[in-house]
């Protein structure tokens, strides 16, 4: 009987934990994650039998990652940079000659980290909008000059069975060889919709929590958004509410650009992009499908592909709702991580 071969991996920009479980789930060994934000560390240890390093990806060595890789068949080195500095807004800003987003290194940095430990497979996720940028033609060239073959794609979520939709830039790069990214999973006719995700939870009320699971819990409302909320209809905008409970905002020739915010879901459709702001109910089409609120963050996390069981915080600590709401917004959907980990896997010599 042949040996299994192992991939050994480091998730840079780890966040809590999302591509690291898709990863494990396709059978990769993620032994290490990076990140500057201290307050992912117990999403992403409690839930995944890896150590959490708060650290900068500037700061890092040849040592530093190659240390983890020691025993190790096959090695991955994973880097999801943060996405804002690449999303239109920031771009559009950066024309301008406005301050310069440090942020923008980070891929540079991951780059120079791939040239030092030349890893057998490299994977990076990042908005749709990365694609145009010099600074990932420049990564491709890298990747190129040091041997590797690579694949990439605009990934529409709903098409790979996220009921979301997201959607991300997805690159994987092996020098073993051709790699390419699976072919969609599901089709318009097959999307998974937010019923089939999140229907069978617990009704809450807004502000409250479940005593069952303490991160099913929504924001609390005002009483004109609970006005609003009531009067909104699944998958409407709040053109649909009587004039008095619209905001002053929204009257403006600017303010009728933005339908779908203070939206709510529609049970038979995929959600919106889950956001940082995905626990306000003004911020996006965040309104529950049938109950007066937003979703939860337990919804936002199973949207975003988590299992129902993932821990973002101790259970004897109550953490802050905008805090949990970002780290869930910020966070690379799971399932994602499984069709990059399937790619990696099936590129592996020995499964050929």
């Amino acid at each position: 009987m042949t040996k299994q071969l192992s991939i050994k991996a480091v998730d840079l920009f780890c966040g809590a934990g999302g591509l690291t479980n898709g990863l494990l789930k396709t059978g990769i060994n993620v032994v290490a994650g990076y990140d500057i934000e201290e307050s992912c560390r117990f999403a992403y240890e409690y839930n995944n039998n890896a150590v959490f390093i708060n650290r900068c990806v500037t700061l890092l060595t040849k040592h530093d990652i190659e240390q983890h890789f020691s025993g190790a068949d096959y090695t991955l080195l994973a880097g999801c940079a943060p996405c804002q500095p690449f999303s239109t807004y920031s771009r559009a800003a950066k024309q301008q000659g406005l301050k310069f987003d440090k942020r923008w290194t980070l891929l540079s940095s991951f780059g120079n980290l791939i040239k030092l430990v030349k890893p057998d497979f490299v994977t990076m996720e990042n908005v749709p909008g990365l694609a145009d940028q010099e600074v990932f033609k420049d990564f491709l060239l890298l990747l190129s000059k040091y041997g590797y073959h690579t694949d990439f794609k605009i990934i529409f979520c709903p098409d790979y069975g996220m009921a979301q939709t997201r959607k991300r830039l997805v690159l994987i790069a092996s020098r073993l060889g051709e790699i390419t990214i699976p072919r969609p999973t599901h089709n318009p006719n097959t999307y998974l919709t937010v019923a089939d995700i999140i229907k069978g939870l617990p009704k809450i009320a807004a502000g409250e929590s479940c005593s069952g699971d303490a991160l099913h819990r929504a924001s609390r409302l005002s009483p004109i958004n609970l006005r609003r909320i009531r009067t909104s209809k699944p998958g409407g905008t709040w053109l649909d509410w009587p004039e008095e409970l619209r905001s002053n905002c929204h009257k403006k020739e600017s303010g009728k650009t933005f339908p779908s915010v203070y939206g709510r879901m529609s049970w038979d459709e995929p959600s919106p992009t889950i956001t940082t702001q995905c626990n306000g109910y003004g911020n996006g089409r965040f309104g529950h499908p049938s109950q007066d609120r937003a979703i939860s963050l337990r919804e936002a996390a199973m949207l975003q592909s988590f299992p129902k069981n993932y821990q973002f915080h101790p259970k004897d600590k109550i953490a802050q709702i905008a805090a949990l709401a970002k780290m869930i917004g910020n966070a690379v959907p799971v399932r994602l991580g499984e069709v990059v980990g399937q790619s990696i896997s099936s590129a592996v010599p020995h499964n050929h």
